[in-house]
């Protein structure tokens, strides 16, 4: 749109939050003349979020900062069936336990990101659970199963693509939908929420809800949609090959998510600059413009912010010290990965292939192999190229042995 009047719709405007919005002139509005609640749901399938929901944590730091209210939305009851948008076949169900303790995991995030308290503008966290696990299932069709169209719901693409690939989708995860549009008009009464936003995969749930919402209560709520992120050659954003990319440090330390973003390829440097720190656009925009080498300032930028609002500033510059160490003087941060191995084992002797494999520098003995055969592992930073190298205490480095698999990782061994 030409002029946003609002600070939050601006801000998404600007630094390319915005993929698909019901009527943005009629939120834009609404968000000038005064605070608007606003959700975005994360279902707990993991104990864990990892960097593909940054872009979803960002969009509710921006609301708050422009004056609007968070709600943080824990799909205790949705996860017990399993959204299908995306998938190709039917998630696992998870114990009520589980479901309890992913939550709890994934909890400690947004503290990091949002001001939760009782003022008119706080983030609030709020469990689907509460009002879903107690619903009468005929009062339930009755009174709003009505207003669904199998025929619009079969178009939609997470029941499309699947039966498309005739891959099976089960009756559960067709009440998905239905569920999550109960969900937005359910925090309408309950809260004022007049808002929720999500991925773009998410566009079909959260129509349903602003026209369930309407239907049944003649109110006007909008829906939000982001982009899904793939990076500039085509992958998708927070996976790499050896996993996720976790928000949690219990599951991915401050350096090694540091090293995730200082490993942006050049084209996104601009991209996730924008989305996911808090620079100033003119900053941005001069630090996308480095050209050659000088770009990898930039990166390095970006890591610096980024870690800092997910770990905090002393893990940041930690997290850059060790690699500023490890990569630009040769010698090995605090922060690297470490294993401790048995003195023991050390004196007799451990394999370097099953090193690399313990350390999750390589996903396979047959992985770690090809990388000593093709000359891409050091220990100590000296080249090793025998297969059948083993790590014994005679290569301590005062109280550590450095492992290297090609450039980018990197990872101590110290004796126990």
């Amino acid at each position: 749109m030409s002029t946003c009047r609002s600070e939050f719709i601006r801000t998404v405007v600007e630094r390319g939050y915005l993929h698909q919005c019901t009527d943005i002139e009629a939120l834009d509005a609404k968000m000038q003349a005064g605070i608007v609640p606003a959700y975005i749901g994360f279902d707990c399938t993991a104990d864990s979020l990892h960097v593909g929901s940054l872009i979803q944590i960002m969009l509710l730091r921006r609301l708050q900062q422009a004056g609007h209210k968070p709600v943080v939305l824990m799909g205790g009851g949705t996860t017990r069936i399993g959204d299908p948008s995306g998938r190709d076949e039917a998630r696992q169900l998870l114990t009520d336990e589980k479901i309890a303790e992913n939550m709890a995991g994934i909890k400690k995030v947004f503290a990091k990101y949002l001001t939760f308290g009782d003022g008119p503008t706080d983030a609030v966290m709020v469990n689907n659970a509460d009002w879903l696990n107690g619903l009468q299932y005929i009062d339930f069709l009755r009174d709003y199963g009505r207003h669904f169209s199998i025929n619009r719901m079969l178009s939609f693409d997470s029941v499309k693509l699947r039966l498309e690939r005739e891959h099976s989708l089960s009756f559960l995860e067709f009440n998905y939908m239905i569920l999550q549009a109960y969900d937005f008009l359910e925090l309408n009464r309950s809260r004022g929420v007049g808002l929720q936003m999500g991925g773009s995969d998410q566009w079909g749930n959260i129509v349903n809800g602003v026209e369930l919402t309407r239907r049944c209560d003649a109110k006007e709520v909008f829906g939000l949609t982001s982009p899904l992120l793939t990076t500039a050659s085509g992958a998708k954003m927070g996976k790499t090959a050896s996993g996720a990319v976790w928000l949690n440090a219990e599951r991915l330390s401050a350096y090694d998510y540091w090293q995730f973003w200082r490993n942006t390829e050049d084209a996104d440097v601009g991209k996730f600059l924008r989305l996911f720190t808090e620079l100033p656009l003119d900053e941005i925009a001069r630090l996308e413009g480095l050209q050659g080498a000088e770009i990898n300032d930039a990166k390095k930028v970006l890591a610096d912010e980024v870690t800092r609002l997910c770990h905090g500033t002393e893990a940041a510059e930690a997290a850059r010290r060790t690699a500023e160490e490890t990569f630009e003087k040769g010698g090995a941060g605090g922060d690297l990965p470490t294993v401790e191995v048995p003195r023991a084992e050390l004196e007799a002797g451990v394999a370097l292939v099953d090193l690399l494999v313990r350390l999750e520098m390589t996903a396979s003995k047959g992985e770690a192999r090809r990388l000593i055969k093709q000359g891409g592992a050091r220990v100590n930073d000296a080249a090793v190229t025998d297969e059948a190298h083993t790590v014994t205490l005679a290569a301590l480095d005062g109280d550590h042995i450095k492992l290297s698999a090609g450039k980018k990782k990197h990872a101590l061994v110290k004796p126990a």
